[in-house]
């Protein structure tokens, strides 16, 4: 009977958990791929801007060290003055006094010739009209390559049947102007073989910058290439007559979809004369078409005499 009276004991084990380590190494590595995200966008497009462009955004951040007023005590000098060497010299006077000259009698206050006359115009710059007029037509001729190379580039990809020749098709601003090359890639030419005729994929390609080219002014050439090595069954077709007659097809088609004639500064085969890789002419790329906008020859100005 001792047996049953006696106590029974119940032991309850309790298991702890580990404790809720959080979440902030998330939020750490969110950060981290959102800035390497960040980073790799602004290496894609520090790559795709020209050197121009980098320029303008240089001068655009940069901070200004020339006040705009000609007061030296209440604009942002506060009455300091620029040494020789251009580094800012707190209470310093220059070493050499300047005599600034006044607008001369017979040119009027605010214009060119007044700026660039004076006292001192013999040892000064001139004002060269003929330079004066160049530039400024140039300025406008490099904004307008700039939005027509926009609009150009645009029409193209608004063309899903071209895309398999996007690598073909280059838009490049250049001293001479806005130059848009057509080249052949390795196993995807732009050209058949010996032929002067393009391919389809390629004719609506020259088709579609027809218009854009029409609104500018600028004259347009053509320039016809061939890469070196190739063969001809006719000894008197070779690759001068070749480079011509693709140039000359492609400003028919050019005239067909809305370039006027005379809007054509000159058509020309170049043959294997001017490679566009010196170092390997026998690459494909080599055999290209090149059609150029050209900066505008100034007009002559009133009364300039030789």
């Amino acid at each position: 009977m001792a047996d049953f009276d006696r106590p029974i004991i119940i032991k309850k084990v309790k298991k702890n958990k580990h404790a809720h380590h959080g979440g902030a190494w998330k939020i750490a590595y969110a950060d981290f791929v959102t800035a390497m995200m960040a980073f790799f966008l602004l290496l894609w497009l520090i790559s795709m801007t020209t050197p121009e462009q980098k320029e303008g955004l240089a001068t655009y951040f940069a901070p200004p060290n020339i006040a705009p007023t000609t007061s030296g005590s209440g604009g942002l000098m506060g009455g300091t003055a620029l040494d020789d060497s251009a580094s800012l010299m707190a209470g310093s006077t220059p070493d050499v006094t300047i005599d600034s000259s006044v607008t001369p009698k017979g040119m009027e206050f605010g214009t060119k010739e007044g700026a660039l006359s004076g006292r001192a115009e013999g040892e000064g710059s001139l004002y060269d009209p003929a330079k004066a007029s160049q530039y400024d037509l140039k300025a406008e001729d490099d904004q307008a390559f700039h939005s027509a190379a926009a609009s150009i580039r645009q029409a193209w990809q608004a063309m899903p049947d071209i895309t398999e020749i996007a690598d073909n098709l280059l838009v490049e601003e250049t001293k001479e102007g806005l130059n848009i090359r057509i080249v052949d890639q390795e196993g995807r030419p732009m050209f058949p073989e010996g032929s002067k005729y393009p391919t389809e994929t390629t004719r609506r390609a020259i088709a579609a910058i027809a218009p854009i080219l029409q609104k500018l002014s600028a004259p347009v050439r053509i320039a016809g290439h061939t890469a070196a090595g190739g063969t001809y069954a006719n000894p008197r077709y070779s690759s001068w007559e070749l480079s011509s007659d693709r140039a000359n097809t492609v400003r028919q088609i050019l005239g067909e979809f809305g370039l006027r004639d005379d809007r054509i500064y000159s058509v020309v085969g170049r043959s294997t004369a001017d490679p566009f890789f010196p170092n390997d002419p026998y690459m494909a790329a080599n055999e290209r078409i090149e059609i150029t906008l050209l900066h505008e020859t100034p007009p002559v100005p009133a009364g300039l005499k030789p």
